[in-house]
């Protein structure tokens, strides 16, 4: 059984903007898959529809073999995503925020605090967990949601852009909380990066998209043999055909 099944998604937004045109493929259980692709390509839509927050207009999605749309709620139970813009309540304290959304999965106060504390130890924020959020720098920020999301243990985490305007310090810590957690836990990872380095070092294997389809799909060291290519990024301009200076496709 896979643990994400995407099978010909295609998104349609008012009726004539085609987001997704068919993009299909498949994650394994305990891996990390990358989306990678130019802006507007579709990733962020296709990890909502797996996130079960859109409905595709055709194709389907699964979940450890759960429909993501006729079987939404046991989807939600098995997943926890991190959106790119994510937010936290600025006036509750680091820890005060994660008690709070560890309230929503369980009502045993043994097992929210067991969350609450895994929490503390992933974010690797020490004295600073117990300021309020508002005072936090934006790295630190990304590192108490990163946290929030890993905290739950979910079987599938989703993550958009998981390192988005993060300096090289927080960047690399998120990175490391994702490769360590998985290997400690199990846990299977859907991510989108721009970062071709990050999504080289941290992904087990990616997916190009580009204009709604799926270009190719494999290992990143896989890629770079199929392309003749050095780096990811590279692979990138030759599987999309993009020229530099060109417009992305939005």
């Amino acid at each position: 059984m896979y643990a994400v099944e995407a099978a010909n998604l295609v998104k349609v937004y008012e009726g004539r903007v085609r987001a997704l045109d068919g993009i299909s493929f498949q994650v394994e259980p305990g891996e990390i898959f990358g989306l990678i692709g130019p802006n507007g390509a579709g990733k962020t839509t296709t990890l909502r529809i797996v996130a079960t927050l859109l409905r595709p207009t055709e194709g389907a999605a699964r979940v450890f073999g759960y429909d993501v749309v006729n079987e939404a709620d046991k989807v939600r139970r098995i997943i926890s995503y991190l959106p790119e813009e994510a937010g936290a309540y600025r006036n509750l304290s680091g820890l005060e925020y994660l008690r709070f959304v560890a309230g929503f999965y369980s009502e045993d106060k043994d097992a929210v605090e067991e969350m609450v504390s895994r929490a503390v130890e992933i974010s690797g924020l020490s004295d600073k967990i117990h300021e309020r959020v508002k005072g936090y720098s934006k790295g630190m920020k990304r590192r108490l949601l990163v946290a929030r999301t890993l905290m739950v243990l979910p079987r599938l985490a989703i993550m958009d852009e998981p390192t988005s305007g993060l300096d090289v310090v927080h960047a690399i810590h998120v990175r490391e909380i994702i490769k360590d957690y998985v290997e400690k836990h199990g846990v299977t990872v859907l991510l989108s990066s721009h970062n071709m380095l990050e999504v080289e070092y941290l992904c087990d294997r990616v997916a190009i998209i580009n204009k709604g389809r799926t270009v190719c799909e494999g290992t990143p060291d896989g890629l770079k043999k199929e392309f003749e290519a050095e780096n990811l990024e590279e692979v990138f301009m030759k599987a999309t055909e993009a020229k530099v200076g060109e417009e992305a496709y939005v």
